[in-house]
């Protein structure tokens, strides 16, 4: 389907998908959104020309490409083919043979590629593109979309993609966007547990944390943490970057299940993690990912 006619789905109206089907409204797509909390849709659709669809269902009758930006993969599989693959009450259920999903929420490539050999069987195509960059880059259409499936769909959604996106990569066949996914925000996690470490260190040995993050800087320790977060929502005390704690630790645990089906070693794969689930547990869910730096300093020495 050439998605430049006919109307585009969007389920999952939250902070990311907000800006991103903002963005596509604003580049003349007719959109249909969804999301659990109708108040989100209702807002949005206030705004803007789009159509808001009552239900998964109905949704799928009305596009013929739709859009899935949600939490995780399970729930974008109970959205996509209903409760157990049942196909009831869900987009599946009534997208016409040809119709295309692209998943743009954070899945495991793992189940991103069962999923496609489902959704298959009913003639339905599959691409995965997750996103980086958060909130700030989704509202200035600066993402990053690393597309995961065949060429041909890539080369023909491409335009959608830019209009939400600045560097846009055809990572390999499905799956691969959301297993480069998962493996950047393992080495962004990872970065950032070692500068929290290093920084707290350095405070204790009595140097200022301000100037250690001046110095990680102009030296070769310089990372996404000590560039972006560090001074302007660590040091500040705002902890506002407006990433969860538990996403940071659900990509992690996709990046280390990647790692382990493809038999890769694990030596800081594993720790990491361990960390990052065990933040998610004792700060909750909701915290943002940058309180990492207050939650090492009040570990047990």
């Amino acid at each position: 389907m050439d998605t430049t006619s006919g109307k585009i789905g969007f389920i999952g109206i939250g902070a990311m998908g907000t800006p991103m089907a903002t963005n596509l409204a604003k580049a003349g797509y007719k959109l249909v959104i969804y999301d659990a909390d109708a108040r989100r849709t209702q807002a949005l659709a206030a705004t803007r020309e789009i159509e808001v669809a009552d239900s998964l269902a109905a949704l799928g009758a009305m596009c013929g490409t739709v859009i899935t930006m949600l939490p995780d993969g399970k729930i974008v599989r109970k959205v996509v083919c209903g409760e157990n693959d049942n196909f009831k009450d869900c987009v599946a259920s009534t997208l016409k043979p040809g119709a295309l999903i692209i998943d743009m929420s954070s899945s495991s490539p793992v189940g991103t590629r069962e999923m496609g050999a489902v959704l298959e069987k009913r003639g339905i195509k599959l691409i995965d593109a997750p996103v980086s960059n958060g909130v700030k880059g989704a509202t200035a259409a600066t993402l990053a979309i690393m597309v995961g499936g065949d060429a041909a769909q890539f080369e023909k959604n491409k335009a959608v993609f830019e209009k939400i996106g600045n560097q846009i990569f055809h990572a390999g066949p499905l799956g691969s966007g959301h297993a480069i996914k998962a493996l950047n925000n393992y080495v962004s996690a990872a970065g950032l547990l070692a500068a929290c470490e290093a920084v707290v260190a350095g405070q204790r040995f009595g140097l200022d944390a301000g100037v250690i993050v001046d110095i990680l800087n102009a030296s070769s320790g310089m990372n996404n943490t000590t560039k972006n977060k560090f001074k302007q929502h660590m040091l500040s005390g705002t902890y506002g970057a407006g990433f969860f704690t538990g996403l940071m630790a659900k990509d992690v645990r996709t990046a280390l299940e990647v790692i382990e089906t493809t038999k890769t070693s694990s030596l800081l794969a594993k720790p990491c993690t361990d960390v990052w689930n065990q933040m998610e547990k004792d700060l909750g869910f909701n915290s943002d990912h940058t309180e990492m730096y207050r939650y090492v300093d009040k570990l047990p020495r």
